[in-house]
């Protein structure tokens, strides 16, 4: 499978709403044995870890696609095989949901993988909250989480990362009813 976490790669937008997905992609990388396959033709950083790949573009949100086809067409992995992991205003902060498909919702990065691959991918929805004029959404996203949304952030990212291994034995339908969340609890 190839899993991408979806991000901006400046440092300065490492704890922005818009790089959860970077940020569960690092905690994977963080706490296993990754072999680097990362090369300019990829545009973003890739690893493999057993079988299954993990990537993080570097072509900054709006171009997330072009590194998503690039490792796709090299590896001919099928949309099926493939897990976006992304920020979405249309949730709750800490809410979590698991979808293949589907509509953007407006988020650029979204639109360009669809754009490129199409739409038959699974998206692992991470809710970011949303603000409250839709002109304050560029914004919002490149804005970095409170103090308090921090204090959950790294073990709503435990629990992301450990859904994701589920993928391997479990169908999209089951890791839906068992591990979506409407806002993480720590237990």
């Amino acid at each position: 499978m190839l899993f991408v976490g979806l991000g901006n790669p400046e440092k300065r937008y490492e704890k922005t709403r818009h790089n959860i997905g970077f940020r569960v992609i690092d905690y994977i990388l963080e706490n296993s044995n990754p072999i680097n396959l990362s090369k300019s033709s990829f545009f973003g950083e890739l690893y493999k870890i057993g079988k299954d790949f993990y990537l993080k573009p570097t072509t900054y949100m709006n171009l997330s696609g072009k590194s998503v086809l690039a490792v796709k067409n090299f590896y001919k992995i099928d949309n099926s095989q493939i897990v976006v992991i992304h920020d979405d205003i249309d949730l709750p902060f800490s809410a979590l949901r698991f979808k293949r498909g589907g509509g953007n919702g407006g988020h650029n990065g979204l639109k360009s993988i669809d754009s490129l691959i199409g739409k038959d991918y699974i998206r692992v929805r991470m809710g970011v909250g949303k603000p409250e004029h839709k002109s304050q959404v560029p914004n919002y996203v490149l804005s970095n989480f409170s103090e308090d949304e921090e204090r959950v952030i790294p073990d709503w990212v435990e629990y992301t990362a450990k859904v994701l291994e589920k993928f391997e034995t479990k169908s999209l339908e089951e890791i839906k009813s068992r591990y979506s969340l409407k806002e993480f609890k720590k237990e």
